[in-house]
């Protein structure tokens, strides 16, 4: 029961911060801040999070598996394998069309991080090649060139970044306009 209580705590906090990060910045909130939107207390915040590294740490990775469930369950809602190339930029278009869309949480970690925090850095590295290698299973599946996937996943990463910078969604189809014609010419 305390267990479930903290797990339940924790994963709390982790929300409120992804917010708040996301929205404000990671170095524009403070240890007080996060502890007055959670509504825990300082020496609680503390005990279930040792620094504030760990607390982005627990962000990042409560990002990367939101950021899988969703862009898997958009590809997987999809049969055909070249369809389901292309249903990756269908999940960005989603996600870019949200309110609170402010970019890529990982690039904007290792844009705030990502030279003073080793552990930061390596965790946006390790998301994107996660992110390479998904896309490179997609491609082979759909019988494409190796080569093919970095290419798609440029497209994805580019579009990422256009659509927080231009506050616009658009960048979503026109990735998945260059999309289609990498993929039918290397097919």
């Amino acid at each position: 029961m305390v267990e479930e209580k903290t797990d339940s705590l924790r994963e709390h906090i982790i929300e409120t911060a992804d917010e708040l990060y996301y929205g404000r910045g990671i170095q524009t909130v403070g240890m007080d801040a996060l502890r007055d939107a959670a509504g825990v207390s300082l020496k609680r915040l503390y005990g279930l999070f040792p620094s504030k590294e760990s607390i982005v740490l627990a962000v990042l990775e409560h990002r990367d598996r939101s950021w899988v469930n969703g862009l898997e369950g958009t590809v997987n809602a999809v049969d055909s394998p070249r369809e389901r190339l292309l249903a990756i930029y269908d999940y960005l278009a989603d996600w870019f069309e949200g309110d609170l869309f402010r970019g890529c949480g990982f690039i904007n970690a290792f844009g705030e991080l990502g030279a003073v925090s080793p552990a930061v850095a390596e965790a946006a590295r390790k998301h994107k090649a996660n992110f390479q290698r998904y896309v490179a299973s997609l491609v082979k599946d759909a019988g494409g060139p190796p080569e093919l996937a970095p290419q798609l996943a440029i497209l994805a990463e580019g579009a990422q970044t256009t659509a927080a910078i231009s506050g616009s969604s658009d960048a979503a189809g026109q990735a998945r306009r260059a999309a289609e014609i990498l993929i039918d010419s290397a097919a």
